[in-house]
C-alpha cells in the first residue's frame, strides 16, 4: 500500500495569522507557491497587529510599479527602513504584554536580519521558519519551484505538484473552493480536503473587538508558548479538516 502523505500548497505570507500555521501543522509537507502572481493589498507583504486596541497594518514596501504580472518570488523591497519601523511598532504595541520579554530578542534579531534582505519571499520564509519553531511545528517546508510546469490551469498545476511530491491527500484553504476542479484531483488519485477555520478560541487580546485574523505575533505576545494550544490541529481531533 502506498504510504499516506498530506500536502498543502500556499503562497508565502508576511508574519501570518494562526490559521496559516495551523495549515502547516496539519500536513506532512508544506510547499510555498511563490511562482504565483503577486497581488497588491494582500497578505504576501503585509499583516495586522493590535495597536492601541485597534488592528493596524504592517506593510513591507515592494517595488511593484509596472510589475503587473510579476511572481511573488520576483518581488523586491523598495526601502530597507521598513524592518526597523515594523520592529519599533511591535515593540511599542506589545512592550507591556505578558510575553514580550520572551520574544523580544527573537523578533529583534529577525528584523535586524530581514532589514538587509532584498527578496520578499526570502523575508517571509525567514519569519515563517522562526515562528514555526516557536510554535513547535516540525513540518517540512519546501517550494514548488522545482516541479516543471506542464499544466495550463490552476488546478492542474496544484495536481502536478502534489503528484511530484508523492501526495495522497491535499489540504486546501477554504477560499480555493471557488476555483478548484475536484475531478482533476480525483483522476490523479489525490484526495481533496478543505481547511475549516471556524471555532478558534479567543484569548486576552488587548483590543476593543477581538479579531482572529491578526498576525501570530499577537497570539504569542499575549499567551506565549500556549499559542500552540490555540491551533485546531493541536487542540481538536478533527483539526483543520472540514467535515464532509
Amino acid at each position: 500500500m502506498k504510504p499516506q502523505k498530506t500536502v498543502a500548497i500556499l503562497q508565502s505570507n508576511y508574519i501570518p495569522w494562526k490559521g496559516y500555521f495551523d495549515l502547516i501543522n496539519s500536513v506532512d509537507e508544506f510547499l510555498i507557491f511563490d511562482e504565483a502572481q503577486f497581488t497588491r493589498r494582500d497578505w504576501r507583504n503585509r499583516n495586522k497587529i493590535v495597536v492601541n486596541r485597534k488592528p493596524v497594518w504592517l506593510t513591507i514596501p515592494v517595488a511593484s510599479k509596472g510589475q503587473y504580472e510579476a511572481a511573488v518570488n520576483e518581488m523586491r523591497v523598495s526601502s530597507h527602513d521598513w524592518a526597523e519601523k515594523h520592529w519599533t511598532a511591535i515593540r511599542l504595541a506589545y512592550g507591556k504584554s505578558p510575553f514580550f520579554g520572551r520574544y523580544e530578542p527573537i523578533l529583534k534579531a529577525l528584523y535586524e536580519r530581514a532589514g538587509g534582505m532584498e527578496g520578499l519571499s526570502e523575508i517571509n520564509v525567514l519569519f515563517l521558519d522562526a515562528l514555526c519553531r516557536e510554535l513547535g511545528i516540525a513540518t517540512a517546508i519546501g517550494s514548488t519551484d522545482g516541479v516543471p510546469r506542464s499544466a495550463d490551469n490552476p488546478t492542474g498545476r496544484l495536481v502536478e505538484i502534489c503528484v511530484a511530491h508523492g501526495a495522497t491527500r491535499y489540504l486546501s484553504g477554504p477560499a480555493a473552493r471557488d476555483y478548484i476542479d475536484d475531478a482533476q484531483f480525483e483522476a490523479a488519485g489525490v484526495s481533496l480536503h478543505y481547511a475549516d477555520y471556524a471555532g478558534y478560541p479567543a484569548y486576552a487580546q488587548a483590543s476593543d473587538n477581538f479579531e482572529h485574523g491578526v498576525s501570530i505575533v499577537d497570539t504569542l505576545m499575549q499567551v506565549g508558548p500556549a499559542a500552540r494550544t490555540h491551533l485546531k490541529s493541536v487542540a481538536s481531533k478533527d483539526g483543520l479538516f472540514a467535515r464532509a
